[in-house]
């Protein structure tokens, strides 16, 4: 186990398109940290450029206290388990897994029992005699994962690994692969576009988008106070409402007002002072779903809306509903009964507001 230092990482194909803009980021050793983001936002590209796969245009790259710029793939010790599984098709399941000691010359009495050992780890001893062929999606990701920790790795990667299973076996594999940190204690990164999957199974979550790193940290922290809009709407299901307002004084009181008109609320004394110490003109009001209430009376914080869509989804109502000219997503209980049309007041919790300076997205 080792950790693992990416010190102003680059990387630009062909045509300067810059995948990764100087990337910083420290994992520590043992830690589980996942790599979330869109497609095309640079996450694949440094798993590969750790792993060896493809060059670092600029920047240093540490495992351990050693500098692994020019190292191929075979001298950093560390395991990749891919997306699309890649295992051998005519080769059987112990086969698939010990190819990679054979390839090392590892004495064969050795191979025997670390394929065994990971095996066991995995639940797999009773499918090594079987072909790839005749394995469903579950069993080829752990195939995949055991020939990737056989290999007894300083830094294990995953590269999308639940994104080919069905619901009930994502599930239990986040349970699984959970599990296999706690007993195996690896520095491992996973990359992934599903959150449910990084919160699930990550200590830290490193947000990014563009090629730049956005945030670092646990998701309580990135969810409760991300830095910028783009990690406020990407972080959390439903995703962050915004509306654009403008700050308004009145008296020794700070206002924000709608763009469009359709509401005023009433600021507390803290945001406030980040209000006025920021200087923004114009500020995008940040409010997650969950934060939002359908109440009867007015308030300071209520602002009137239309019904766009009710869905009953059993746990929990989505309501959907304008505000002026913007839309806004609610959750709501299930019993509301709410029809297309029909006028809503809705209250937003003070303590819960988000702020962002319209200008640069940056968080207030």
């Amino acid at each position: 186990m080792a950790e693992l230092r990416l010190e102003h990482i680059y990387k630009t194909y062909k045509g300067e398109v810059e995948a990764v803009k100087d990337l910083n980021l420290t994992v520590q050793d043992g830690e589980f940290l996942a790599l979330l983001g869109p497609s095309g936002c640079g996450k694949t590209s440094t798993l590969r450029m750790i792993v060896g796969l493809e060059d670092i245009t600029s920047g240093e790259m540490y495992i351990g206290n050693r500098l692994v710029n020019r190292l191929e793939p075979n001298q950093r010790n560390v395991a990749l388990a891919f997306e699309t599984y890649a295992l051998y098709p005519p080769l059987s399941v112990f086969e698939n897994i010990a190819f990679c000691l054979r390839a090392r010359s590892i004495p064969k009495t050795e191979i025997g029992q670390r394929v065994r050992r990971v095996a066991d780890m995995l639940d797999i001893t009773d499918i090594l005699d079987r072909k790839p062929a005749e394995l469903g999606g579950g069993q080829k990701q752990r195939v995949s994962l055991a020939r990737a920790l056989v290999r007894d790795p300083d830094v294990f990667l995953m590269d999308e690994p639940l994104s080919h299973l069905d619901a009930a076996q994502r599930s239990h594999m986040r349970v699984e692969l959970k599990r296999l940190h706690a007993q195996t204690g690896r520095t491992t990164i996973l990359v992934t576009h599903d959150q449910l999957e990084a919160v699930a199974m990550a200590q830290r979550i490193a947000v990014m988008n563009f090629g730049v790193l956005q945030q670092v940290g646990s998701f309580d922290e990135i969810y409760n106070h991300p830095v910028n809009e783009f990690v406020a709407g990407f972080i959390g299901e439903p995703p962050m409402n915004f509306l654009p307002v403008t700050p308004v004084r009145e008296a020794e009181k700070l206002h924000l007002a709608a763009v469009d008109g359709s509401f005023r609320i009433l600021l507390t004394d803290a945001l406030k002072t980040r209000v006025e110490r920021s200087g923004a003109q114009k500020i995008d009001l940040g409010i997650r779903p969950i934060h939002m209430e359908v109440v009867e009376d007015e308030g300071d914080n209520t602002v009137d809306a239309t019904v766009v869509t009710f869905e009953s989804l059993g746990e929990e109502g989505q309501l959907a509903a304008t505000v002026g000219t913007s839309t806004v997503l609610v959750v709501t209980s299930p019993w509301l009964r709410l029809d297309r049309g029909d006028a809503v007041r809705l209250r937003l919790r003070s303590e819960r507001l988000h702020l962002f300076d319209a200008a640069t997205q940056a968080a207030i």
